[in-house]
């Protein structure tokens, strides 16, 4: 298993290659998956694709002492300096995930709320983020880039905090539109995501998707709802 980078984008990688997260996605995208299953997986999700972000992490060499003999090790001194920014609700289950692998982060949170089309207001209820330090890799947890309009939001926030070494999106899915949006402005941060899906309808929602994150995390049953009701988080 491993992260695969998009040739449409530099620094925006897929990892679509994993039977393992492919499964988990293919339960948070049925409709029938209750907010049980769906938490669950948002978990299961933030967990390993920590595992993976590691990968691309540096590293140095050392010896230690064995009960029996000398021999080499490392240590991942990045994953020791990070910071999770939680964007509120739906990435609070990826942030548990993420946590298991980032034992020492530092979390920083964000309450933000996108308006409807065309305009995508973003408005920001809360926010409280961490001293930044220049050794920190800032992951910013996001089940789902949409039009891009909070990140981008979220990303400036950051940058008043400090001037970190990685800013990485962490998210589950992303639409084209919203890679191109905080592309275009923030060329050097990094997106990570599960699989990046076709597109974006007239409404914001992401193609195909799988429906609002934040409320079929916290307890609003799809079949209760109307598809074109439901909105994605960005």
């Amino acid at each position: 298993m491993g992260v695969i980078e998009d040739e449409r984008w530099k620094g925006v990688y897929r990892m679509d290659d994993s039977p393992y997260l492919l499964e988990i996605l293919t339960e948070l995208r049925n409709r029938e998956t209750d907010s049980i299953g769906f938490r669950k997986g948002l978990v299961k999700l933030g967990r390993f694709m920590g595992y993976e972000l590691i990968k691309t992490m540096e590293y140095e060499k050392l010896k230690i002492e064995t009960p029996l003999e000398e021999t080499e090790g490392i240590v991942c001194r990045d994953r020791q300096n990070v910071v999770i920014i939680t964007v509120l609700r739906a990435a609070v289950p990826m942030m548990e995930g993420l946590v298991k692998v980032f034992e020492k982060a530092r979390i920083g949170i964000v309450s933000a709320v996108r308006g409807k089309a065309p305009d995508f207001k973003i408005d920001m209820h809360y926010i409280k983020i961490p001293q930044i330090k220049e050794e920190d890799t800032v992951i910013i947890a996001d089940p789902m880039i949409a039009t891009g309009s909070t990140l981008v939001e979220v990303i400036r926030e950051v940058r008043r905090y400090g001037d970190p070494k990685r800013i990485v999106i962490l998210g589950v899915l992303a639409a084209p539109e919203g890679i191109n949006r905080i592309k275009s402005e923030f060329p050097d941060v990094e997106i990570f995501v599960t699989e990046i899906d076709r597109e974006l309808n007239d409404d914001g929602y992401i193609l195909p998707g799988l429906g609002d994150a934040g409320d079929r995390a916290f307890g609003l049953p799809v079949k209760l709802s109307t598809l074109p009701q439901l909105r994605s988080i960005e």
